[in-house]
C-alpha cells in the first residue's frame, strides 16, 4: 500500500550512522551538540536541546514554564494527544481551543473569547500550546499580541513544521513565542528515527530543559551545591528524566538536515501539483496555498470532503492501496480526557475531524503516483456526487 508518508533514507544517512557505530561515542558525545547547534542556526534560535521524542520536548517545555497542579493550559483541539498530555503529566487543567474548520489550525478569535472569559473568572492560562497543523503556520503575530495582553507563555508545537516560514522568519526562531518544539519521527520533515528538539531564546528555559533532559544532573562545578570534590563529582539536583538523544540519532539528524531544503522543495512542488489536479473537483476544499507571509512545510496534504462521505472514501481509497490517514480525532474526544470532565464539543474541531482526509505526500512520492492518487480520489468523489 502506498503510505500517506514515509521517511527518506539515503546512502549518506547510512554512512553517517555507520561512522558513529565505529567511533568512540554512541551516546553523550559531540554530535548531539553539533545537531542542536545546526538546528538552532537553521531556525534562527539561540538555544536548542535535543531529546528522544517530541513528547519529551513538550514535557520539558512545560517544566521550564513552571506548570504545576491546577494551572490552566490551553491546547489546539486538533492535534496528536501529546500536545495536551504534556500538561497533564504535571497535573494541569487542559482546556481546548477551537480550530478553523478547513485548516485545523487554532482559531485566534475563539482563543480571544476564552481569554476574556478566563480573565473575568481569574482563571487565565499559564501556557497556550499552538499547533502548526500539517506544517501551516498559525497566526503568530496575533497570538503574540494576546500573549502580551494576557500574560501566558506561548509554546509552538511545530512537530509538523520544520522549515515552515512566517513573515520571513523560520518556525523555530521563537520570534513570537517562548519555546518551539520539533518532532523527528520517521514521517516528519527530517528524521532521527525517534527524536525531538526544544528551541528557545530564553537562557533560563534552556538551562532547565537541558538539566531535566538528563536526570536533573549538574556537572558544572560553578553550579554545584558541594564544590570541594574532584572532577568525578556530579549532583542530581532535580528529579529529572532520561530524555537524551543518542549520537546515532544525532548523526542521522545532521545528515538529514543537510537535505532539508531539498525535501521541502519536493513537498512544495507536490502540494502545488495536487492543487492543479484537484482544483476543479466539485465540493472539495483544498489546503490554503503558500504566500510570502506564510510558507508551509507541507508535512501533510489535507483535503476537506463534502457531505458525510469521508469515512467511506477513506475505506475505498485504502482498498485501492492508497494509504490515506486521518489527522486527528479532537483530543477531548479520547476516553482519557472524557474521564476527566465533560468537554464541550467545538464546532470547528468536529467539522474538521469529520470531513478531512490526509492524502499521500512525501519526498519519494513520484509524480505518477501523485497523479494516480488525485485521479482515484476524483473518480470516487464523482461516484459519491452522482
Amino acid at each position: 500500500m502506498l503510505p500517506y508518508s514515509t521517511q527518506t533514507i539515503e546512502q549518506d544517512d547510512l554512512e553517517a550512522v555507520r561512522d558513529v557505530l565505529t567511533s568512540g561515542y554512541l551516546t553523550c558525545g559531540p554530535l548531539i551538540t553539533e545537531f542542536e547547534d545546526n538546528v538552532a542556526d537553521y531556525c534562527g534560535a539561540q538555544y536548542a536541546v535535543g531529546v528522544n521524542s517530541c513528547t519529551s520536548a513538550l514535557h520539558l517545555a512545560m517544566i521550564a514554564f513552571g506548570v504545576q497542579k491546577d494551572d490552566y493550559v490551553y491546547v489546539s483541539a486538533i492535534s496528536f494527544v501529546a500536545s495536551a498530555n504534556c500538561a497533564r503529566y504535571l497535573g494541569a487543567n487542559v482546556e481546548f481551543i477551537d480550530v478553523d474548520k478547513f485548516t485545523g489550525n487554532l482559531n485566534v478569535d475563539a482563543l480571544e473569547q476564552m481569554l476574556i472569559k478566563a480573565k473575568a473568572q481569574n482563571k487565565l492560562p499559564k501556557v497556550v500550546v499552538a499547533v502548526h497543523l500539517s506544517g501551516k503556520p498559525v497566526d503568530l503575530e496575533r497570538l503574540s499580541k494576546l500573549k502580551a495582553e494576557y500574560g501566558f507563555y506561548l509554546l509552538e508545537d511545530a512537530a509538523h513544521a520544520l522549515g515552515a516560514e512566517y513573515h520571513g522568519s523560520k518556525i523555530g526562531s521563537c520570534k513570537y513565542s517562548d519555546i518551539t518544539v520539533f518532532s523527528f519521527h520517521p514521517v516528519k520533515i527530517i528524521t532521527t528515527a525517534e527524536g525531538g528538539m526544544c528551541l528557545t531564546n530564553n537562557e533560563k528555559f534552556y538551562q532547565i530543559m537541558k538539566k531535566f533532559s538528563s536526570h536533573g544532573i549538574e556537572h558544572d562545578k560553578a553550579k554545584l551545591v558541594n564544590q570541594n570534590y574532584p572532577a568525578y563529582y556530579y549532583e542530581m539536583q532535580e528529579l529529572g528524566f532520561n530524555y537524551r538523544l543518542s549520537d546515532l540519532q544525532a548523526a542521522l539528524g545532521i545528515s538529514q538536515l543537510n537535505k532539508v531544503d531539498d525535501f521541502l522543495a519536493k513537498r512544495r512542488a507536490q502540494a502545488k501539483a495536487y492543487g492543479e489536479l484537484l482544483k476543479d473537483q466539485k465540493g472539495l476544499v483544498l489546503p490554503i496555498a503558500d504566500t510570502k507571509e506564510s510558507l508551509s512545510s507541507w508535512h501533510l496534504y489535507q483535503v476537506s470532503l463534502p457531505g458525510n462521505c469521508r469515512d467511506h472514501l477513506y475505506e475505498q481509497l485504502r482498498k485501492h492501496n492508497i494509504g490515506v490517514q486521518i489527522h486527528y480525532l479532537p483530543i477531548y474526544d479520547h476516553p482519557y480526557y472524557q474521564s476527566l470532565k465533560t468537554y464541550e464539543k467545538l464546532d470547528g474541531a468536529e467539522y474538521f475531524f469529520s470531513h478531512t482526509l490526509s492524502i499521500p505526500l512525501f519526498p519519494k512520492l513520484s509524480h505518477v503516483q501523485l497523479q494516480m492518487c488525485a485521479a482515484t480520489l476524483c473518480s470516487l468523489l464523482d461516484k459519491e456526487n452522482s
